[in-house]
């Protein structure tokens, strides 16, 4: 990869300048940015949920989903920049790989996990909702063998676990786009936006279901084809590959406008009530199509990341000012926005069933806000749970812990007079 300029260097939103190799101080603004999409994303998914109504993406055309691909963009360029650069291309793409290989396994292991809860909530007896047929699992426990082939070679995707297969694709592309920008940039960003025009058109899709088993030709949800151009975009705000935006207030305004006219083409409200608007819906859909990551999502989404951006302050210095204020509440939401993939993996099945509980007691002004905070608590929990082990917290416990026979001798002796020396146990004194 080409060495990135320092007028470039200098506007990395990231922290970290992929292009050189050098590790920089960690952007509050990824894990904040990437912790509330985490939050969204959890309160979307629990079915019935009032508070879904409120969330962003009922008056836009991007959601949540962009915000996390985006970041997950970014945190790539973070993690492997530094690799491709010093190590060289094979051995970054083996590092690739590898994370791959993590995602893979998750994937199969919330599937499963989620298949094991749904089918214990109908076992229950409590709940009245058939909650194994609301995610739509009676095809894969009636048809199993096929099913679960389709499952393991990633071509039967159910539409509830699609993120994580998506998210695969996508970084089986950072190579190539790697090995496309050490010719130039331009060239990867070529390539991304020729791969998008395949995937919006639906010329390039993935099956979603095994064809030979029901004559399906249903595709993934989420195209990564043409999804990996929002991914890429964030990887080449951090690579170099494109240049930092300019922060005008003409620039501000524009996002703005684009951002509230946006509302009447997306809020269900409006659009019941305007056969013009749900005419326009149903012509040009492939411009916000969510399966095909349409034009209008991309422009709505990189609005509303410039508006961001511009609130954050230069280098998050607004952001970081919030965490002064504000530091408990900031502080979770960037503990969950650095644990993504675990937080992931385990909302997809919480939000599942906290949904049955909600659907059993009735929303209302003491359930719904109990659930929803419920669920943020324990992925909170999640988060800090996976940092613990990520920074091997055993080792930090048994060094406090040791520390104590090493300063008060008088502690070490009476172990020794009481039983085996430290000597005889295999231990250095």
């Amino acid at each position: 990869m080409n060495d990135i300029s320092a007028a470039r260097a200098a506007g990395n939103p990231a922290g970290v300048n992929s292009g050189n190799g050098e590790r920089r101080e960690r952007d509050i603004r990824l894990d904040f940015f990437r912790g509330l999409a985490m939050i969204v994303i959890l309160i979307a998914h629990i079915t019935d949920n009032p508070w879904t109504l409120w969330m962003p993406g009922r008056f836009g055309f991007s959601d949540s989903t962009e915000i996390f691909v985006f970041c997950s963009g970014m945190a790539s360029a973070l993690a492997y920049g530094v690799i491709f650069h010093r190590a060289g291309w094979l051995v970054g793409a083996a590092r690739i790989l590898f994370r791959i290989w993590q995602v893979y396994w998750v994937h199969l292991g919330v599937f499963l996990v989620a298949v094991l809860a749904m089918l214990a909530l109908n076992m229950s007896g409590w709940f009245s909702r058939d909650e194994v047929g609301a995610l739509n699992l009676y095809p894969f426990l009636k048809n199993t063998a096929p099913n679960f082939f389709g499952l393991m070679t990633l071509t039967y995707v159910p539409n509830y676990f699609d993120i994580l297969p998506m998210y695969m694709v996508l970084l089986a592309l950072v190579p190539v786009m790697v090995g496309l920008a050490r010719i130039d940039g331009r060239l990867a960003l070529a390539a991304s936006v020729t791969l998008w025009l395949c995937g919006t058109t639906g010329s390039i899709w993935l099956p979603a279901e095994l064809w030979f088993v029901n004559g399906s030709t249903r595709p993934w949800f989420f195209n990564p084809f043409a999804w990996q151009l929002i991914f890429f975009t964030g990887y080449g705000f951090v690579a170099g590959w494109l240049p930092k935006p300019p922060l005008r207030p003409g620039l501000v305004v524009l996002a703005l406008g684009i951002v509230v006219l946006t509302v009447p083409f997306a809020w269900h409200v409006v659009i019941g009530k305007s056969t013009i608007l749900q005419e326009w819906r149903g012509e040009w859909r492939i411009l916000y199509d969510k399966t095909g990551f349409g034009l209008l999502r991309y422009v709505h989404f990189l609005s509303l990341a410039y508006l961001a951006w511009a609130l954050a302050g230069e280098k998050g210095a607004r952001l970081r000012s919030l965490s002064t204020e504000w530091p408990r509440l900031v502080g979770m939401v960037t503990d969950i926005g650095r644990q993504s993939l675990a937080v992931f993996a385990v909302s997809m099945v919480l939000a599942r069933v906290l949904g049955a509980f909600l659907h059993l007691l009735g929303p209302g002004m003491i359930v719904t806000p109990a659930i929803n905070l419920t669920g943020v608590a324990l992925i909170w929990l999640t988060a800090r749970i996976a940092a613990w082990f990520k920074g091997q917290g055993w080792k930090k416990a048994m060094t406090a812990g040791a520390a104590p026979a090493i300063h008060q001798p008088h502690q070490a002796l009476h172990i020794h007079e009481t039983g085996p020396s430290l000597s005889a146990r295999g231990v250095k004194v």
